[in-house]
Parts: C-alpha cells; sequence; structure tokens
C-alpha cells in the first residue's frame, strides 16, 4: 500500500500571460499535515484548484491516494476540501446547513453531530450561521468538508481573518485530525503557525517549487539570523555594508537589518557599530524561523 497520500510531478498550468505554475513537483505523505506556502500570485490556488479536478493541468501529472486527476471522480469522494471560504445558508443553523450539504452529497445525516462536536461548535450547532463568528464559520466550513469523511483534507488559508482564538481552535483541530490519520494539505500565509503545525512543507516561488520536503530537513539547512535596529534608522544601510564586509549576507526589511551569522559575531557587530558612531538600539541573535526561511527562498522582502 502507497504511503504517498498526494504525488506531483512536472505539473503545469499555462495562461495567456504565461504560467501560472510551472513544472512543480512534489509529494506529501499520508497522515501529516503539509504546509504549501508561497507569496500571493505564486501558484497554490491554482494548484490547489488542479489537484481537485477543477481546472485542468496543461502539462505534467498527478495522483490522489494512487489516482490520477485527470480521473476526480474516482478520487474525490475520498478528499475533503475548503477553499475560498465557506459558503453556507445565513437563516439556517450550523447543523441544518450540514444536513443539506450531507443530503446533496449523499452522506449519512447522523454524521452532522458527530462533526459538530469534532470542529468544537457543541452548544451552537443549532444557532443560524448568521450569529456565527469568523472563527465558528470557518470551523463548520472545515466540517462540511469533512462530511464524506475523507483521507485528504484539503485548506485554502483556513484561518484567514480569524483571531488568535480562533487560530489556535483550528490549528488544534487540524493537529487532532492528523494525528487520527487524515492527511491535511494547508494553504495559508501565516507561516508563524504553519510552523507549529506542519512536518512537512512544499514552498512556491512565481510558480515554481524551490523547496518540498520535511520542515526539519528545510529549518536545519538556514543560516542563523542577527537581528539589527539603529537609533537612526538612516544608519541600517551602514549597518549592513558592515555586515557585508564580513561576509555576512545581510537585508533590511522593515526597519530592520537581518543579518545571517552565528550569536557569537553579535558581539563583533556590536563593537564595529560603536566604532562607526553608531547607536544599537536592538541587537538578536535568533535562531532561524519559517519566516525568514521563505523570505530568503522566495526573495519576496516586505
Amino acid at each position: 500500500m502507497s504511503t504517498i497520500a498526494i504525488s506531483v510531478k512536472d505539473l503545469s498550468k499555462k495562461y495567456d500571460s504565461g504560467f501560472a505554475v510551472s513544472h512543480a513537483n512534489f509529494e506529501v505523505p499520508i497522515g501529516t499535515i503539509c504546509g504549501f506556502v508561497g507569496p500571493n500570485g505564486a501558484g497554490k490556488t491554482t494548484t490547489i484548484r488542479m489537484l481537485l479536478g477543477l481546472i485542468s493541468p496543461t502539462g505534467g501529472t498527478a495522483q490522489i491516494l494512487g489516482q490520477s486527476i485527470n480521473h476526480p471522480e474516482k478520487y474525490l469522494s475520498q478528499v475533503g476540501a475548503m477553499i475560498e471560504g465557506p459558503a453556507f445558508y445565513p437563516a439556517l443553523s450550523g447543523a441544518e446547513n450540514l444536513k443539506v450539504l450531507a443530503t446533496l452529497g449523499g452522506f449519512p445525516i447522523e454524521r452532522v453531530e458527530e462533526l459538530i462536536r469534532i470542529v468544537g461548535l457543541e452548544g451552537r450547532g443549532h444557532s443560524k450561521y448568521k450569529t456565527y463568528s469568523l472563527g465558528m464559520k470557518q470551523r463548520l466550513g472545515i466540517a462540511a468538508a469533512l462530511l464524506p469523511n475523507p483521507k485528504i483534507l484539503i485548506l485554502d488559508e483556513p484561518t484567514n481573518g480569524l483571531d488568535p482564538e480562533g487560530i489556535q481552535e483550528v490549528r488544534d483541530l487540524l493537529k487532532k485530525l492528523a494525528s487520527q490519520g487524515t492527511t491535511v494539505f494547508v494553504s495559508s500565509h501565516l507561516l508563524s503557525e504553519l510552523e507549529i503545525i506542519s512536518e512537512y512543507i512544499v514552498i512556491l516561488r512565481k510558480g515554481e517549487v524551490v523547496f518540498a520536503g520535511p520542515l526539519q530537513e528545510l529549518m536545519q539547512t538556514q543560516q542563523p539570523i542577527i537581528l539589527v535596529k539603529t537609533e537612526n534608522a538612516s544608519d541600517l544601510q551602514k549597518i549592513i555594508e558592515i555586515a557585508e564586509r564580513d561576509g555576512h549576507k545581510a537585508t533590511i526589511r522593515s526597519e530592520v537589518a537581518h543579518i545571517e551569522g552565528l550569536a557569537e559575531w553579535a558581539g563583533v557587530l556590536n563593537k564595529k557599530a560603536f566604532d562607526a558612531g553608531i547607536v544599537l538600539t536592538q541587537l538578536a541573535p535568533q535562531l532561524p524561523n519559517l519566516e525568514e526561511t521563505f523570505f530568503e527562498m522566495t526573495g519576496d522582502r516586505s
């Protein structure tokens, strides 16, 4: 039996304006959470639409649970998905909405109450959808995606617009589902969240996969970072020049210098800044995180 839930080989989608996805290759093991990240316009939603059989690729292949995406009817019954936010009837309760979808999809009605409990909506399942908070709406959307009792759950920005409590709720739910054997493929721009929950990561840049594999493997290849702020913002460029003269890669992002280097070199930098008459207001070595790595690999410096 295959241990791969999603296998993508040389997958491409080309429009008149160029490639939205270009020769993508990655695999997602069964029973894992895989984060799918990239700057806006990198091709994440296009890739997801191809995996779900909503649009056809112009090149390459992909398999979901061993079945070709050219025949989505062979695997879609085992896949749950939520893309571009959930849509429900405002005047119906959460449970009533799920029952409508269960009836339309031919799924057991008795799963509705179970799913209400699984996504943490006990006590609110019979409240009207229009009274739900954004976090509750997202959880109901995930419940709808779980109606087929899927082996794979594909989510596009499931925490979009949520407050910290709502993000925590969705995070805990996805970790619970994965622990029960569901493969979760989740696209999100909240890199700190994906770093917490993901075992695997796929990074897209301009339609191309720049990394695909275990998150731990990615992080082990990254250099430690030193974050530097100066009393005068105009001195930041001088800090960059000092770092580069010593052989360190450095860039400025959001009025903070990001310098690759071991924590031990921070003291050297502090002395050189002092000698140059530069007052530092922050000098913070830190281990690499997914956000730093993402910016490094995509060149998305905002």
